[in-house]
């Protein structure tokens, strides 16, 4: 099997790489803006792509037939999409057109990564049937690209997910875990959301969910997600916890209390019974998480 990625510089794209490059496979090509972030090695081949331009998904697609597709990149700013709405839409709607073309042409099974942020969080976790309504603009791109995918003629799946966390190679982009941590253990004064609810996925879990999509061209909708359903206090103190960290400087706050230029959904989370017994999806829980995360920070290991 080939299989092209795109965003590979990202964190799922990363782990995908690494994941991908460990099962093999035949080929095995990473894509993104510009210069390649990961560490060289032959399991892989690199190239530039950007994804809003046609000519370009046109042109690297023919050039490598994948039988796959997976396409992780994205504009995932929630409030950089609500800023910047041109841009989005060009990122998250019509370079899936572009793609959903391109594999038309080349025969190719896409796999498009989505997003809880489809759903208006009044009555989460939600399964694959569950009624969109998003009440923000990076919802709505999201929303409109599955609608592409739905409404065309190639074969397709997406997986949706929600707030994933992790680290990787050459990436200064934080997550919960290591803003706690290191906010804890500066003796920060911080606030953290006590309502609202996700179910937090490990990026390693996300990888090997889109990773058995993929192996198995499995069409449709799949949530890839955590198993936890939990507020982001809940994961502070999980994350304090596991360190051993004082929270006498950490305060619950409501998300009223934050200023935040787009809507977030307060309750969220996604049911992944599909995915376990369609996929043989096995996600870690995020105590499970945290000492994965604890353990490449002590090692070095991405």
């Amino acid at each position: 099997m080939k299989i092209l990625i795109t965003g590979s510089n990202g964190l799922l794209g990363q782990k995908l790489v690494k994941l991908i490059a460990e099962n093999g496979v035949d080929h095995l090509i990473a894509t993104a803006r510009g210069e390649n972030r990961l560490p060289k090695s032959d399991a892989y081949e690199f190239e530039s792509l950007d994804i809003t331009n046609k000519e370009e998904i046109e042109r690297v697609l023919i050039a490598h037939n994948p039988d796959v597709v997976i396409h992780t990149a994205a504009m995932t700013n929630v409030d950089q999409c609500e800023l910047e709405k041109e841009a989005c839409w060009k990122l998250n709607v019509d370079a899936v057109e572009y793609l959903i073309a391109a594999c038309k042409n080349t025969n190719a099974f896409l796999l498009h990564l989505s997003t809880d942020f489809i759903f208006d969080g009044e009555d989460g976790p939600y399964d694959e049937k569950a009624a969109a309504n998003p009440i923000s603009y990076y919802g709505e791109s999201k929303l409109a690209a599955e609608k592409l995918l739905e409404a065309s003629s190639i074969n397709w799946a997406i997986a949706r997910t929600v707030l994933v966390y992790g680290i990787a190679h050459d990436m200064s982009r934080s997550n919960i875990i290591l803003w706690v941590k290191k906010s804890l253990e500066e003796a920060k004064d911080i606030k953290v959301v006590d309502d609202q609810l996700r179910s937090p996925t490990l990026a390693e879990d996300l990888a090997m969910g889109c990773y058995l999509i993929a192996e198995k061209k499995a069409k449709g909708i799949f949530n890839i997600s955590g198993k936890d359903l939990l507020t982001p206090y809940d994961m502070a103190i999980k994350t304090a916890d596991y360190f051993n960290l004082n929270t006498s400087t950490m305060q619950r706050a409501d998300a009223s209390s934050f200023s935040q230029t787009a809507k977030r959904p307060p309750k969220t989370g996604l049911l992944i019974e599909k995915a376990i017994s369609e996929l043989g999806y096995a996600p870690k829980s995020f105590d499970e998480g945290i000492a994965l995360l604890a353990a490449q920070m002590d090692f070095g290991i991405k």
